[in-house]
Parts: structure tokens; sequence; C-alpha cells
């Protein structure tokens, strides 16, 4: 899929570590995407712009990741007919402190998650859960393979290397036990 089917939009840079999932998720099926940073808040004229370039550019599903109030997704959903799909993030504060000293939203990501689920009645998003915008990338991937048989069968497979991955390390549990397996798996 050369031409972009899937809008991915975040509320700022600091939410590209945990959308650039969604991103490879759907590289690794081969759907083309368009990406940018777009503020419901402090870019409101060019959200409005998007949806309407959305629109236009013909996008299927638009990903939308957005922290704290997580208005994104809701506002661009206000001004398009295409499906939103929308990644609460876990605000961190950390732009000028080392990691030990990085700060987290007091909320643990429920503020956006709430934010994104609580739509008002007539402009629905669907969300996937705090910081899982590769569940976003596979939920956009499933909703375009309607429409294309090639995409398809490739979630057919990808599902069918998930179900072989889980009964491979069952058996590898199995074998070793499961305190030499942990032991491997996690030191």
């Amino acid at each position: 899929m050369a031409k972009p089917f899937v809008g991915i939009i975040m509320g700022s840079s600091s939410d590209s570590r945990i959308m650039r999932s969604a991103a490879e998720i759907l590289d690794g099926f081969g759907i083309a995407h368009e990406d940018q940073i777009i503020s419901a808040h402090r870019t409101p004229s060019r959200l409005d712009e998007y949806a309407r370039h959305a629109e236009d550019s013909g996008f299927k599903v638009i990903i939308a990741g957005a922290g704290g109030a997580a208005h994104l997704p809701g506002m661009i959903a206000s001004h398009t007919v295409i499906p939103v799909i929308g990644v609460p993030i876990l605000v961190y504060n950390d732009r000028h402190q080392k990691k030990a000293d990085a700060k987290f939203s007091a909320f643990g990501g429920l503020d956006s998650l709430l934010s994104i689920t609580e739509m008002p009645s007539g402009s629905p998003v669907v969300s996937v859960g705090v910081n899982k915008a590769g569940n976003a990338g596979i939920y956009a991937a499933k909703i375009l393979a309607s429409e294309f048989p090639a995409l398809r069968k490739k979630l057919i497979k990808y599902k069918s290397e998930q179900h072989d991955s889980v009964v491979k390390e069952s058996r590898r549990l199995k074998k070793e036990g499961l305190a030499k397996f942990a032991r491997k798996k996690f030191s």
C-alpha cells in the first residue's frame, strides 16, 4: 500500500516514543501512514485543517495519541467521519531530567484513558490501553483488512505466529521447569 490510508497524529513530540509502536506495526504489515504533530489546544486551526486533509487524502483510519486531558482523539473525531483510534499516553515530565528523576502523571494515564473513552454520544472514539500504540496499529490493520484481502492474509499469518510463539514457550517452560525458565528469560 503505497498510498497512506492511516494518519498517525500526536499532541506533542514527546508522544513519539509511545506512538512509534503504531508506526512499527503498520510498517510491518506494509501499510503506508502519514505522521504529524497536532495539538488540540496549541494548534486548534491546524487540527481543523488536518481533518479536512485526512478526508481529502482518503484516509481510512486515524490513530491519535495524547496524554493528560487527551483531547486530541475526541477533537479530531468531532471534525471527521473517519474512524479514530485513541491512544491514551501516560504523561512524563522528563524532557530536561535524568531518567531516575522522571516524574509521571499523578493519575497514571487514567486521566487520558477516561478523556478518550468518555466522549459524548454521537462522537465516539475507540480506545486502546494506556501506552498501547502497537495495539492501535493492529486495530487499524484489522479495519483495513475488510477492504484489502492481501492484508487480511497477513493478519491471519500474524495471529498464527503469535499462537505458535506461545505454544513454543510453553513447551520450553514445561521442559525446563518454571525456575530455570524464568531465570533465563528475565536475567
